[in-house]
């Protein structure tokens, strides 16, 4: 079988290695497509929290065929179409999962959108509604509304009931998150981000959904409402911001962090709930997943670097 194998921090290389096989309790995924995401580059570049020991297989999350199982498994049969998430391994032609964790996906899901699924569009749900108590009505400001978590929140927004505006930082980001639909977009990188927020919610926004950080974190707070949620997803900026308390304190806002990975770990039952509401609302057609751009494993260290580079419009799988 073949891998992307991360032998030395900060690069990456393809190779073969050694054929796995199912234990108690496990599956064989025979993976048709590997999602790219934010984590997998700093996981090869040793700056997330969790290093593992050298060399390691990165890549998150997966979709493709159950190829086998172990002896005490009876569900998801051989043949079965699942995705799983795995944390890391994912970035190979076969990986194995707990049972439990391979799910089994709706027909109108194909490969490449099951696997670029679970994190971006869990974490949607969990903030936007866990989080942040969104309400049928009110208006959400997504930053970073072209990436992949951000498309996901500006879909589980509307879904959701909520206006959306979406921020983003280049005409084909913007472009794409109209298509996804967004209500109006903003331009981050040359927009007057509260004023144009403010006007465009008379007033203020209730949510801000945050996945950037940086310098548009201070304004995008500002442009809350009374009771405003500010939602900390992450800092795909590359800087933190520091966020000014008495804007807290006007207003009542609220300042929420979202951690979706570590509940998700914590409380598997109620994720499995989550992602099965999800699903469900792919299959009834409420929820239509962006298609990723698809890429060979050769290709994995460029495509990650494009993600650490914010250069990815939507979603990256890899094809093994």
């Amino acid at each position: 079988m073949r891998a992307v194998v991360c032998e030395e921090l900060g690069s990456v290389v393809v190779t073969e290695t050694k054929p796995v096989e199912p234990g108690p309790g496990q599956v064989v995924i025979a993976v048709e497509a590997a999602g790219v995401n934010y984590v997998d580059g700093l996981f090869v570049q040793g700056r997330y929290q969790i290093k593992p020991p050298l060399p390691f297989v990165p890549g998150y999350e997966v979709a493709g065929t159950v190829a086998a199982a172990g002896p005490d498994v009876t569900a998801p049969a051989v043949g079965t179409r699942v995705l799983a998430t795995c944390g890391l391994g994912g970035f190979a032609s076969r990986i194995v999962v707990p049972a439990a964790a391979a799910v089994p996906i709706p027909d109108r899901l194909d490969a490449g959108r099951a696997a670029t699924f679970t994190q971006s569009y869990s974490t949607a749900l969990f903030a936007l509604r866990e989080r942040g108590a969104l309400r049928d009505g009110e208006s959400v400001l997504v930053l970073g509304a072209g990436g992949g978590v951000g498309l996901a929140a500006v879909q589980v927004a509307k879904a959701l009931g909520a206006r959306v505006l979406a921020g983003a930082s280049s005409e084909a980001k913007r472009d794409a998150a109209l298509a996804a639909g967004a209500d109006a977009v903003l331009d981050t990188s040359a927009d007057d981000v509260k004023a144009a927020a403010r006007a465009w919610s008379d007033g203020g926004v209730d949510l801000v959904y945050d996945p950037i950080g940086g310098d548009v974190a201070d304004p995008a707070l500002r442009a809350l409402r009374e009771q405003g949620r500010y939602l900390v997803i992450g800092f795909a900026s590359g800087a933190i911001p520091s966020l000014p308390l008495n804007q807290v304190l006007l207003r009542n806002r609220a300042v929420v962090g979202v951690d979706w990975g570590a509940w998700s770990m914590g409380h598997p039952l109620e994720q499995r709930a989550l992602l099965d509401e999800l699903l469900g609302l792919v299959e009834s057609g409420r929820l239509e997943p962006v298609p990723p751009r698809t890429e060979p494993l050769e290709n994995a260290a460029a495509v990650l670097d494009d993600l650490l580079n914010r250069r990815v419009v939507g979603k990256v799988a890899l094809l093994p």
